[in-house]
């Protein structure tokens, strides 16, 4: 109780004071390195925090921005708007990121894996010159300060000489990062083509999916950006990372990591303090635009409503409505100006010299402190050290910005994923049998969807057959419910119809276009059935191309086909004069802009000679020809042996064919034989009974004038 008594002054005289102080002191001394090990991880888990709360901050407003925008008015919008795919940084991003990243590298013993860590050498190579570089800026600011001129000069051929590395290796990681740009796209290009450009998914992709409509930009632009994106991303958040752990490292090593920790926990008590200040200017620009909308909207709809407003004399009253509008939102203008200019003053103040001023208290620790393991003897060592520290902790600050930032380029990797990944989908799903297809309404019915919902058979053979096929369109429009016919060689068959009966349908489905929804078809192996369309593709290539298509020429030689036998096909057509043209054979041009609609129709014949099928399917594929060519034509096909089925409205082929299927156009359908002679002239019967039909209003009406006199 005697020593509890004790005057308060008498305990804490300045003795006892300094000598807590020493024993306080040499207690941290003792155990400085577990208290630094504790405010490393401090550090280290306030960092992570840090950062993870600025990706979480511009996500949040990265939603609530992308809901202002895709956010539906009214109306047809809905839908739309609705069925839109968000993006966002979920399991589902990372699982397809990781399906592309196992195609743009398969491996590790691939050249993209090589040239990853390859990079990975030169990143760490760049942050450890940087660190040499704040080094050596400090050892030459000190020898100017000391005066040492000689090394001076040392250091500046010191300085000089590392360009040469720090060059290299700045060219190295553009380099790099444009080889694996270039890598990735190439293994994802050749990996997309393999499926796009098998079981006719180039085709089916758009003629019976809806879900992808722009297939040619996703595999042209979306791929490229992806692959540059990725590449660039590894770049940009993998050296910024090391940047932050190595040269905090180093920081700590000279400024002790009890300063930077009491640094960093200033830093981050203004940052909270200003962000509380800090007026909601995400709102004020949102009210901004919509104001602007507003103004603009008002002159849209005076626009509009022109004739109206000057036929009522209504512009004053227009003009009050303008006016209005526009000091409206000249006032929010104002007042977010001035909100901007005292938070500017305030931001300024914090940023440039609040967190300038701690920077320069940090780097002045070792010249006003002692700190374990450093030595400050003289004005030139303590300039060093100075320089040394600042420039680190610049090179920090800049590399804890640009991974704060990374948050954006993460985003757009995010979404070029997505479009990469939708488009593999649904390619998948439609070599799987798959398909989403928008139904026309009649295709809602029992009896429709029953039919959309079957499959039928497909079997190879001598000869054609269709068996109760359901003939439907894309769109789910059952246009014959059971078509059901059969062709042998031999049996040249002539297709008639109104437009949209299920004609070019029905060799869609001999072609394996179009999925079978029901019934028996059996049909010979691909390569026996060819097809000519009206208007011909010509593909980028030679003449000799042009022919042989799509054989290559070694193909062509495979065959035993020579250069005179294609030009004995061209003299049966009478377009032998297309090799006088300079290169002959060989000569490249734009063919469907040089050959008129009938050279390219004879060119398209000629490939049919050349191939010779079992089969041949005509699409009106003589409209642009003379009637003495188109004779040229089909008889040089029959006596080649090609079984013809032509589509044709013109009654001058009827004499090339045997059989006959003719659809009305109502789901209803005609299967039979064919005599040209005889249906010739039931048409011209039929012709004249119409006119005399077309008729009989005139003559009623003569007759009502006869009988009225």
């Amino acid at each position: 109780m005697a020593v509890l008594s004790k005057p308060l002054s008498t305990r804490l005289s300045s003795a006892n004071i300094k000598s807590l102080v020493n024993d306080f002191t040499s207690l941290y001394l003792q155990n400085r390195t577990r208290i630094s090990r504790a405010v490393y991880l401090t550090l280290f888990v306030a960092l992570i925090t840090r950062i993870r709360n600025a990706i979480a901050e511009q996500k949040a407003a990265s939603l609530r921005r992308a809901t202002s925008v895709h956010k539906p008015a009214t109306g047809k919008g809905d839908g739309e708007a609705t069925g839109r795919k968000k993006v966002e940084l979920n399991r589902e991003f990372f699982k397809n990121l990781l399906r592309l990243l196992r195609i743009c590298i398969p491996g590790w013993k691939s050249k993209e894996f090589r040239l990853i860590i390859g990079h990975s050498v030169f990143l760490v190579l760049r942050t450890m010159i940087s660190l040499y570089v704040a080094e050596l800026d400090g050892r030459l600011v000190s020898a100017l300060v000391r005066g040492k001129g000689r090394e001076f000069l040392v250091g500046l051929v010191w300085w000089m000489g590392v360009a040469i590395p720090a060059t290299f290796t700045n060219s190295m990681l553009s380099y790099h990062q444009c080889k694996l740009s270039l890598q990735y796209r190439t293994r994802l290009t050749n990996y997309i083509h393999s499926k796009y450009l098998s079981q006719m998914t180039f085709y089916t992709l758009s003629a019976l999916d809806d879900r992808i409509t722009n297939a040619d930009q996703l595999i042209t632009v979306d791929v490229a950006k992806f692959s540059n994106s990725l590449a660039e991303l590894y770049s940009n958040l993998a050296k910024p990372v090391l940047d932050i752990i190595i040269y905090n490292y180093s920081l700590s090593r000279s400024v002790g990591g009890e300063g930077l920790f009491f640094m960093s926990l200033l830093v981050q008590v203004s940052a909270t303090v200003m962000r509380a200040l800090t007026p909601p200017f995400g709102k004020y620009v949102a009210d901004e635009a919509r104001l602007e909308g507003e103004f603009r909207a008002s002159h849209s709809r005076l626009i509009d409503w022109s004739e109206e407003v000057a036929l009522y004399a209504g512009h004053e009253a227009e003009k009050d409505t303008l006016d209005k509008g526009y000091f409206t939102l000249i006032k929010h203008v104002n007042r977010i100006l001035r909100r901007r200019f005292y938070h500017g003053i305030m931001e300024d103040f914090v940023i440039k010299y609040f967190w300038g001023a701690l920077g320069l208290l940090l780097c002045s620790v070792p010249v006003f402190f002692k700190v374990p393991g450093t030595s400050m003897k003289s004005m030139g060592d303590r300039t060093e050290s100075f320089v040394t520290n600042r420039r680190m902790l610049l090179m920090s600050s800049d590399a804890f910005g640009r991974v704060m930032f990374s948050y954006k380029e993460i985003t757009e990797l995010a979404g070029y994923t997505s479009r990469v990944s939708t488009l593999l989908d649904v390619i998948d799903d439609i070599q799987a049998g798959h398909f989403e297809k928008k139904l026309v309404s009649s295709a809602d019915t029992e009896e429709n969807a029953a039919v959309l919902r079957g499959r039928g058979t497909v079997t190879e053979g001598e000869d054609i057959e269709f068996v109760d096929v359901p003939i439907v369109s894309p769109n789910g429009d059952v246009l014959v419910r059971a078509l059901s016919f059969s062709v042998k060689p031999g049996d040249h068959l002539l297709i008639i119809g109104p437009n949209g009966c299920g004609k070019s349908s029905l060799f869609r489905i001999l072609g394996g276009l179009w999925p079978v929804y029901g019934g028996k078809v059996r049909k010979p192996p691909f390569e026996d059935i060819f097809y000519i369309p009206q208007r011909p593709y010509l593909s980028r290539g030679t003449l000799r191309q042009q022919i042989i298509y799509p054989d290559s020429l070694l193909d062509m030689r495979t065959k035993n086909t020579t250069d005179a036998d294609l030009l004995a096909i061209l003299e049966t057509l009478e377009i032998a004069n297309l090799i006088d043209r300079p290169g002959g054979f060989d000569a490249e041009q734009p063919w469907e802009d040089v050959l008129s609609g009938g050279l390219q129709q004879r060119v398209a014949a000629a490939r049919l000679f050349y191939h010779r099928p079992r089969y041949a399917i005509l699409d009106e594929c003589t409209s642009s020809v003379t009637l003495e060519v188109e004779r040229v034509m089909y008889e040089e096909a029959k006596r080649l042996g090609i079984t013809l089925m032509t589509v044709s409205h013109r009654r001058s082929l009827w004499k090339y064919h045997t059989r006959i299927l003719q659809f009305d156009g109502q789901g209803g359908f005609y299967f039979g034989g064919l005599d040209a002679e005889r249906r010739g002239a039931l048409e011209d019967e039929k012709e004249e009974i119409e006119l005399q039909l077309r008729a009989v209003p005139d003559i009623e009406q003569r007759i009502r004038e006869l009988t009225s006199e």
